[in-house]
């Protein structure tokens, strides 16, 4: 009697577990800092402390300390004016949270990578893309604290420009992550997409990207809180003041009109594209499970599509602008491994 054939052992196991923690952990930095930035509290710890700022006040008169500090800065008499110490808490409590998460995914990046490397377990090729995770979240750190400084004097706000920056580099961590995962997935051989698809597949992340992007520039100019209502603008295909500000690339990222435009038209012209890209792949010659990815985008992207505008139609509350940004940074991922699997290839 012959036993049963084992299946072959996985050699990447372990490194594809950690980089999906990785991938776990920037989806709940996101989603922190997008609580973060609609609840108006980035701004309620007035000092980057990198260690000693892991303990919280844990005195009244600490805390009093701190309250004074956040009511020299001009979002409190502006954002926030009458706040009262225990509404200070609240805000402050959520600023502590996010600065513990990014520490956290920090840790999650660095620790296991170090690990990895000390052990041998990282193939040679992949040494020096992995090496940039832990550094970029680094430089997310103090990107962050950047960000943080350009609302504590004369603005009453994070300039959008560096809070997009922010958002960004997360969306770069998180991309790869996604595509090193995937890098180290075994898989079936397979015919890749042709130049077209591969070229239109990836035209569709980029697409993506640049949608949730400008959705920062939506959050930082507070634009979502203006002209609710779709499809319409004020009445208006174009509203009226789109273009108030000067120049084409500071039209864009400072005219909070333009900027919310700008976030729609993106958003419907990448829906579009994702859907018929869903569609026609059941027609097109793809691996498998590069037509399985593409429906899954397109699936995630028109649930994307619908949440974007309850948000939009409800001024955006908290929770649904949170779960918008979610989606979105989900969308993306899904996107990520379209890429990937369209392109074929054979067992890793």
């Amino acid at each position: 009697m012959t036993s049963a054939p084992t299946a072959p052992s996985d050699p990447h196991a372990s490194l594809r577990r950690w980089l999906l923690a990785c991938i776990v952990a920037v989806f709940l930095a996101v989603s922190v800092g997008g609580i973060t930035r609609l609840t108006e509290s980035g701004l309620s710890i007035t000092e980057w402390k990198p260690v000693s700022g892991v303990l919280p006040p844990t005195s009244a008169e600490v805390w009093r300390q701190e309250f004074e500090k956040f009511l020299q800065i001009p979002q409190a008499s502006a954002t926030h004016a009458g706040i009262t110490l225990a509404e200070f808490k609240w805000i402050y409590w959520w600023e502590w949270f996010h600065r513990i998460v990014a520490r956290t995914v920090g840790l999650v990046f660095a620790i296991p990578f170090l690990w990895y490397l000390a052990k041998g377990m990282i193939p040679r090729e992949y040494r020096l893309r992995l090496a940039w995770l832990p550094l970029l979240t680094l430089g997310q750190g103090v990107l962050g604290w950047y960000m943080v400084q350009s609302g504590l004097s004369e603005r009453t706000e994070v300039s959008a420009y560096r809070l997009a920056a922010h958002l960004a580099l997360a969306l770069a961590i998180l991309v790869i992550a996604v595509w090193t995962r995937e890098d180290l997935r075994a898989r079936a051989a397979s015919v890749p997409a042709s130049d077209a698809w591969r070229r239109a597949v990836m035209g569709m992340a980029v697409l993506i990207g640049i949608t949730i992007v400008s959705g920062a520039f939506v959050a930082g100019l507070r634009a979502g809180k203006m002209y609710n209502t779709f499809p319409l603008m004020g009445g208006a295909l174009v509203p009226a003041g789109y273009g108030a500000v000067n120049g084409l690339v500071r039209n864009a990222a400072e005219n909070p009109i333009a900027a919310q435009f700008h976030h729609r038209v993106l958003a419907i012209v990448t829906g579009i594209l994702a859907l018929v890209l869903a569609w026609r792949a059941g027609e097109a010659t793809l691996p498998a499970e590069g037509r399985q990815a593409l429906r899954v985008v397109g699936a995630v992207v028109t649930l994307q599509v619908a949440v974007g505008i309850a948000t939009l139609l409800l001024a955006v509350p908290v929770w649904l602008g949170t779960l918008h940004q979610f989606i979105g940074v989900l969308s993306l991922t899904a996107a990520v491994m379209a890429v990937h699997r369209t392109r074929g290839g054979s067992v890793t």
